[in-house]
C-alpha cells in the first residue's frame, strides 16, 4: 500500500504517531511480529492520507522591531497582572512568589517560561486603577529597568495623555465599552477583555465607532484562538471529518471560591483607597461596598454573569472553528442554587442555542441545509469535567487542550472501514497532542480547566507558550506591520450580542430571537432590553409578560 510523503509535510514523525496512536487494526495484525509492525505503520499512514487534518500551527505575527509600542493599562486587578506578564512586566512580589515555589516544586516553570519570553518591544508608560494599593504596586514594579510608568487619575485622562498609542482594559465590564470607545475616537489602539460590552446598546454603538475609525486596531481578548488543538479542529471540521454536526456541547464545571468569583477582599480598601463613584459609573449608586467592588462578577450591575464571563469564551472558541455566527434562537434556564449569598447572577445556567439553517462540512455544498444546537451547561457547585463535544453524523470529537476524533457507529463514510475492521468506534481514528515533543506538568484541577479552555498555554513546536502572549502578540503585531486580530470588533459583536441574548433569556423565561437582516434581537415589543438586562431585581419570575 503506497502512500505520498508530500501528505507529510509540516508533521514531525512524532505528530504523525501521535495522531495515529488510536488507529486500530485487526487483532491478528498485531501478533505476527515485525511486518506486523510495518502493515500497522501503513494501515496508519493510509487513515492519516484519507483523513489528511493539519496539525500545523498558523503563520508567525510579524516582527517586533521598531520604536517601542506605548501601552497604558485600565484596570490592575487579578487579569490585568495576568496581561502585564504576558507583555513582560511582573510584579515584585509574583516575582518573589514564583522564585519559592520553582524551588519547591521543579515542575513548576512558571518563572523559567517568563523569563524565556519573548522580549515584545514596548513600554508601559501608563496605568489608570482606581484603588490606590493596587495602582501604588505597579509602579514599584514598573518603574525600573528603563521603563517609566504614569499613573492617571481617569481612563479618560490616561486615553488622552499623548503618552499611550496602545490601551489594554481589564477592568469590571461595565466599564469595557466606554473605555473602548472613548479611546478608538481618540485614536488609540485597543485590547478589551472579554465580554466585549456590557449592554445591547454599547454593541452597536462600539462597532461603528470601530468601523468609522479604520486605522485603529481592535482586538477582544479571546486568547483560546491561538491554542493549536482549536486550529487543528478547524481543519478537521473544513474537510469534513465529522459529516453534519449536529449538536455541541460545551460545559462550565466549578467548585471553589475563586470559581465562584468569591475573590479575596483586601483589609486596606475603603473610601479612602478607592474612587467609588469612578467604579460605580452608570451602575445604581449605592453606598461604598467592598464586597461589590472585589466580587463585581456576582452583580448584573457591574459584570454579564455565566453567560457573559463564561459562556463567551466557549462560544467563541466553537465560533472561531465553525464561523456559525449568532444563532437564530436562544432559551436559558437556571437559577442561584449553591451560592446564596446576595449574589444576583446565577450559578447554575443552561442555554440552548439553535441555529437552523446552518450547515457543516459538506451537506450545504450538497444543497442539503441542515441545522444545529449548541448547549452551553455550567455549575459553580462540581468541577467534574464534562469536557466539550461536537457530535457529527460521522464523527464524534472532543476538543480541550488535546484533540480526539472518534467515528460514529453509523457512520456513512467511514461505514466501509468499519465493516473492514480497519476502523473500531470505541478507539480514535485521530488525537493530537500539542505537547508531543514537550513535557507538560498541570499542577491542580483548577489548571487543567483553564488549560482545556485554551485560556493558559498553547504549543508551539512542542513547546509550552502562554496563549495570552501570543494573543496580545498578535494585536501589537497588527498594529506595527498591518493585519486583522483574530478576534476583532465582528467576532466580538458576535460573542456580545449571543451573550446578552443568554442573559435576557434567563432573566424573562422565554426564547430570545435573533433577526439577522435588521440586525436585532427579538424579545418583548415595547421593553427596554437593557432594563431588563441590567436591572438587579429582575428576574424570570419577574418578568412574565
Amino acid at each position: 500500500m503506497a502512500t505520498d510523503k508530500n501528505l507529510f509535510k509540516g508533521f514531525s514523525r512524532r505528530d504523525i504517531l501521535k495522531g495515529l496512536a488510536g488507529i486500530p487494526v485487526v487483532g491478528a495484525v498485531w501478533a505476527a511480529g515485525y511486518n506486523s509492525t510495518k502493515k500497522n505503520k501503513l494501515e496508519r499512514e493510509y487513515l492519516l492520507e484519507k483523513l489528511n487534518i493539519k496539525a500545523t500551527p498558523p503563520p508567525a505575527s510579524g516582527p517586533m522591531s521598531g520604536e517601542p509600542l506605548r501601552i497604558g493599562l485600565i484596570g490592575f486587578g487579578i487579569r490585568g497582572e495576568q496581561l502585564m506578564r504576558s507583555l513582560g512586566f511582573a510584579t515584585n512580589e509574583w516575582l518573589e512568589e514564583m522564585a519559592k515555589s520553582s524551588a519547591e516544586n521543579p515542575n513548576d516553570n512558571r518563572l523559567a517560561d517568563f523569563k524565556a519570553q519573548e522580549n515584545l518591544n514596548v513600554k508601559l508608560t501608563a496605568i489608570c486603577d482606581i484603588f490606590d494599593v493596587r495602582a501604588e504596586k505597579a509602579l514599584r514594579s514598573f518603574n525600573a529597568a528603563g521603563n517609566s510608568c504614569k499613573r492617571y487619575g481617569s481612563y479618560l485622562e490616561l486615553i488622552n495623555s499623548g503618552e499611550v498609542d496602545a490601551i489594554i482594559i481589564a477592568t469590571p465590564d461595565h466599564w469595557h465599552a466606554p473605555m473602548a470607545k472613548a479611546a478608538v475616537e481618540a485614536g488609540v489602539h485597543v485590547y478589551v477583555e472579554k465580554p466585549m460590552t456590557h449592554t445591547i446598546q454599547e454593541t452597536y454603538e462600539l462597532r461603528d465607532a470601530v468601523r468609522k475609525n479604520p486605522g485603529v486596531v481592535f482586538a477582544v481578548g479571546h486568547q483560546h484562538r491561538q491554542t493549536q488543538s482549536f486550529l487543528t479542529a478547524m481543519d478537521a471540521i473544513g474537510k469534513n471529518t465529522l459529516g453534519h454536526v449536529s449538536l455541541i456541547m460545551t460545559t462550565t464545571n466549578r467548585n471553589d471560591d475563586n470559581g465562584a468569583w468569591q475573590y479575596e477582599i483586601h483589609p486596606e480598601a475603603s473610601t479612602s483607597t478607592i474612587d467609588w463613584n469612578a467604579f460605580l459609573g452608570t451602575a445604581p449608586q449605592i453606598p461604598f461596598n467592598a464586597e461589590h467592588f472585589f466580587r463585581w462578577r456576582k452583580w448584573w450591575a457591574y459584570g454579564s454573569g455565566l453567560s457573559g464571563d463564561l459562556l463567551t469564551h466557549d462560544y467563541d472558541r466553537i465560533n472561531c472553528i465553525l464561523k456559525m455566527g449568532i444563532p437564530k434562537y436562544i432559551t436559558a434556564s437556571g437559577g442561584i442554587y449553591t451560592h446564596r449569598d446576595g449574589r444576583n447572577v446565577p450559578d447554575v445556567m443552561h442555554i440552548n442555542m439553535d441555529f437552523p439553517e446552518y450547515s457543516t462540512g459538506g451537506s450545504q455544498a450538497e444543497g442539503k441545509e441542515k441545522g444545529m444546537t449548541l448547549v452551553y451547561s455550567a455549575t459553580l457547585g462540581n468541577q467534574f469535567d464534562r469536557g466539550t463535544v461536537l457530535m457529527g453524523h460521522d464523527g464524534t470529537m472532543e476538543l480541550g487542550n488535546t484533540l480526539k476524533i472518534y467515528a460514529d457507529p453509523r457512520s456513512t463514510k467511514y461505514k466501509d472501514l468499519i465493516q473492514e475492521g480497519r476502523i473500531d468506534p470505541k478507539v480514535p481514528i485521530y488525537q493530537y497532542d500539542p505537547s508531543a515533543n514537550g513535557v507538560d506538568a498541570v499542577t491542580s484541577a483548577t489548571a487543567k480547566y483553564f488549560a482545556d479552555k485554551g485560556l493558559l498555554w498553547t504549543y508551539r513546536d512542542g513547546k509550552r507558550v502562554d496563549s495570552t502572549f501570543l494573543h496580545i502578540r498578535e494585536w501589537l503585531s497588527c498594529i506595527r506591520n498591518g493585519g486583522d486580530p483574530s478576534c476583532g470588533i465582528n467576532e466580538g459583536f458576535d460573542e456580545a450580542i449571543t451573550a446578552h441574548m443568554g442573559g435576557l433569556a434567563y432573566k424573562i423565561g422565554r426564547r430570545i430571537e435573533w433577526d439577522a437582516e435588521k440586525e436585532q434581537i427579538i424579545a418583548l415589543p415595547g421593553e427596554d432590553l437593557d432594563a431588563i438586562l441590567l436591572d438587579n431585581s429582575v428576574g424570570m419570575e419577574i418578568v412574565n409578560a
